[in-house]
């Protein structure tokens, strides 16, 4: 999706922007889809969080960012990362650990990133990314520069410190960001009842004399007014905001967890009935924005767009191990200071094993 000014009007108005924005929801729908299969295929190493569920919350607000703007992001990623325009290909070719990848393959599917974009990153670190995405909006408010910052978090980063130290500087010095609370109900397990004495999280910005406000995070149309209304107020008048939509991801938090122990299939089937993707669809059809042909059409589109994908990121090269400490450390005789630790590293562990017992 282009990143472009003059994003704040009525989507509807505009029949090509508004599938535009059905086609960034199916891709991403689709996308997730495919990477839990190719997770299970163990062609995706280490850790997925997928967002299937939660695709209005992100690619309405990601929808309002212009040219100047800086994103920031969680390891619940995937989603981000297509909806600023990061080829699928390349997201996935990160997700397969790939030399390809948006990260080179050093990454892996929860720290992608787009630094031409502006996206810089999903983070693993649980609210860690909330003070550098200040220390960015600090960045812009310093040289007086254009754009905004939007950083989006989910509901358990709430309640650390660092949610509260972020939120605090952007408020003492008027600060262009935008805290965007992606409320799935759930902190892996637990949910917002249990580990906030406030579940309404947007309430919280008033200790910082900040504004706060909730939105349905699974309606599309909804999350783009606010955050496209948010962003423009911190542009032109650098203040601050805590954006909250909820929303409900439908699979667990990651593709290690059926997400069934903590919550009951009728609330799972409830929540099911609010698919952001379907809710769309209705409001386009009401429209006449939108006939079942194109819808077809969308969809095949989309599919064949990650079955490429798939197909290009699997045929891709790994990096070379080699390079592993690359862009890590900065001086240059770290290849012989590390040198040394490759006696108990996976290549030279079992070797080094061998030679103690005999």
């Amino acid at each position: 999706m282009a990143r472009a000014a003059g994003r704040a009007h009525d989507v509807l108005q505009d029949g090509e922007q508004a599938l535009g924005l059905l086609r960034m929801m199916l891709l991403v729908r689709r996308f997730e889809e495919r990477a839990e299969e190719q997770y299970t295929r163990a062609r995706i190493g280490g850790y997925c969080h997928l967002a299937i569920g939660e695709e209005a919350a992100n690619v309405g607000s990601i929808d309002c960012l212009e040219a100047d703007d800086y994103l920031f992001v969680s390891y619940r990623d995937h989603a981000a990362a297509l909806a600023v325009g990061s080829s699928p290909a390349a997201i996935m070719a990160e997700l397969f650990g790939k030399e390809t990848g948006v990260a080179g393959g050093y990454g892996g599917s929860m720290h992608l990133l787009d630094v031409d974009r502006r996206f810089l990153g999903g983070w693993g670190i649980v609210g860690g990314h909330l003070p550098i995405a200040v220390g960015a909006a600090l960045a812009i408010d310093y040289q007086d520069a254009l754009g905004a910052v939007l950083c989006q978090f989910g509901d358990g980063a709430t309640n650390i410190g660092a949610f509260h130290e972020a939120l605090n500087l952007a408020a003492v010095w008027h600060l262009p960001i935008v805290f965007q609370v992606i409320n799935n109900l759930y902190g892996m397990g637990t949910s917002v009842e249990q580990a906030s004495a406030e579940p309404e999280l947007h309430k919280r910005a008033c200790a910082y004399r900040m504004h706060g406000e909730r939105v349905d995070g699974n309606d599309v149309l909804a999350v783009r007014e606010a955050t496209g209304r948010l962003l423009a107020r911190a542009r032109e008048e650098s203040e601050p905001a805590l954006l909250e939509t909820t929303t409900y991801r439908f699979r667990g938090h990651s593709v290690a967890d059926a997400g069934k122990v903590y919550r009951t299939a009728d609330e799972v089937a409830a929540w099911r009935e609010r698919d952001p993707i379907a809710r769309y669809v209705a409001v386009l059809r009401d429209r006449d924005l939108l006939a079942d042909e194109e819808l077809d059409r969308l969809r095949t589109e989309v599919a064949d767009e990650v079955s490429d994908a798939i197909r290009e990121a699997a045929a891709a090269p790994t990096p070379d191990p080699g390079e592993l400490y690359e862009n890590v450390y900065g001086g240059e005789d770290w290849r012989e200071q590390f040198a040394r630790m490759n006696t108990a590293a996976p290549f030279g562990e079992r070797e080094e094993t061998r030679s103690w017992l005999r």
